[in-house]
């Protein structure tokens, strides 16, 4: 710069700089308006952890109406049996049925009341009587499901009058996810514990038999949770509201 008593301008040094860098300055400005902006569009990862079927029934359907209008919201979702502590493994949510919410989180209803279903192909039960009470599934090939949360194979939940049942089944299948187990049944390897919409389409066409249907009670619909200290973000707000349940 070169001061006198009267004023102050540039070099020709100085011209020289300010006439290369003031574009940039403006594109600066640009910029930082560009991200103010920003900070009122929902934006980010969101992690959730979620078993099979409600990822299936309910929060894909969901994410397929959401993710399209928000370009900037991206949700990881893993798919996980245990019942994983959300904050140590740095989730922002996970979902489970409404009686295995811990009392110290957030749970907002995200699905109904649901059913599972014994089910079995038709030749299967052409050879083997259907069941008429939960402890006939003894001497029944059971499909049986692997969850670390129950030690080990999962006993098979009925309830009939307030009469609450847990059968340990056997069989010569054994896997820890829901489409194997149903593609077992249809190939006629055994009788399955599924979720009744699961396999109505199948029920419909007569692809399957249904057994035990008054033991079958409902379940507790599924619930999205997370920490009561967490602020959501706009995006998590968004995705929590595309969730909730208004049945």
């Amino acid at each position: 710069m070169t001061r006198t008593t009267r004023s102050v301008a540039p070099t020709e040094a100085g011209e020289r700089l300010l006439h290369n860098l003031g574009p940039r300055f403006d594109e600066i400005d640009a910029e930082l308006a560009a991200l103010s902006e920003l900070r009122d569009k929902p934006a980010g990862t969101i992690r959730v952890t979620t078993g099979e079927h409600a990822a299936e029934a309910i929060l894909w359907p969901a994410l397929t109406k959401l993710l399209p209008h928000y370009p900037d919201i991206k949700v990881e979702l893993i798919i996980d049996y245990g019942l994983t502590n959300i904050v140590a493994e740095r989730y922002d949510a996970g979902v489970r049925l409404g009686e295995q919410v811990a009392k110290d989180m957030v749970a907002v209803r995200i699905g109904p009341d649901f059913c599972m279903a014994v089910v079995g192909a038709p030749s299967y039960f052409a050879r083997r009587p259907k069941p008429k009470k939960p402890q006939d599934l003894t001497v029944h090939d059971c499909i049986n499901l692997r969850l670390p949360t129950y030690g080990g194979l999962y006993a098979w939940e009925f309830e009939k009058r307030g009469r609450e049942l847990k059968v340990r089944v056997e069989g010569q299948l054994v896997f820890n996810n829901m489409a194997l187990r149903l593609n077992a049944a249809l190939a006629r390897l055994g009788v399955a514990y599924l979720p009744e919409e699961r396999v109505q389409v199948h029920l419909a066409k007569g692809r399957l038999i249904r057994a035990l249907d008054d033991w079958c009670a409902p379940f507790s619909g599924y619930h999205l949770y997370y920490p009561s200290r967490r602020q959501p973000t706009s995006a998590f707000a968004l995705l929590v509201e595309a969730l909730r349940y208004r049945g």
